[in-house]
C-alpha cells in the first residue's frame, strides 16, 4: 500500500519553531526525492524544500532559507522539515511529495522544487499566529 503520510502541524507564534515529518512507504525505490510544498487556499501552491534521494543536496525556496532546514533518515523513510523563526506568512497547509531519483551534471544525487512530483500526502495544517 502508498503511504505518504505528514504530521507535526499546529499552531506557534510569530518566532517559534515546528518540525514536520512525512513517513514514506511502499514506494518503488526510485521515487526518492522528497520535498515540502505549501499551500493556502486561493493561492498558487509554493515549492518549500526538497531533498535529493541520498540526503546530501538541499533545495530551498528563497522564502525559507535559512529558516528551514529538510532532512531524512532513510533507514526510518522519514523526511523532516524543521522551520525556525516562523512567520505569519508561513502559515499554510504543508504537503510532502515524492519525485523520481535525479542526478547532476556530474552524476551527483540532486533534487529540484520544478521537478514532476508524482505521490502526495494529505497535508499537515500550520499556522503561525499571536
Amino acid at each position: 500500500q502508498l503511504q505518504l503520510v505528514e504530521s507535526g502541524g499546529g499552531l506557534e507564534p510569530p518566532g517559534g519553531s515546528l518540525r514536520l515529518s512525512c513517513k514514506a512507504s511502499g514506494f518503488r525505490s526510485v521515487y526518492s526525492v522528497i520535498g515540502w510544498f505549501r499551500q493556502v487556499p486561493g493561492r498558487e501552491r509554493e515549492a518549500v524544500a526538497c531533498i535529493a534521494s541520498d540526503g546530501r543536496s538541499t533545495t530551498y525556496a528563497d522564502s525559507v532559507k535559512g529558516r528551514f532546514t529538510i532532512s531524512k533518515d532513510n533507514a526510518q523513510q522519514l523526511v523532516y522539515l524543521q522551520m525556525n523563526d516562523l512567520k505569519p506568512e508561513d502559515t499554510a497547509t504543508y504537503y510532502c511529495a515524492l519525485s523520481r531519483a535525479l542526478e547532476g551534471s556530474t552524476g551527483e544525487s540532486t533534487c529540484r522544487l520544478d521537478a514532476w512530483y508524482r505521490y502526495w500526502g494529505q497535508g499537515t495544517r500550520v499556522t503561525v499566529s499571536s
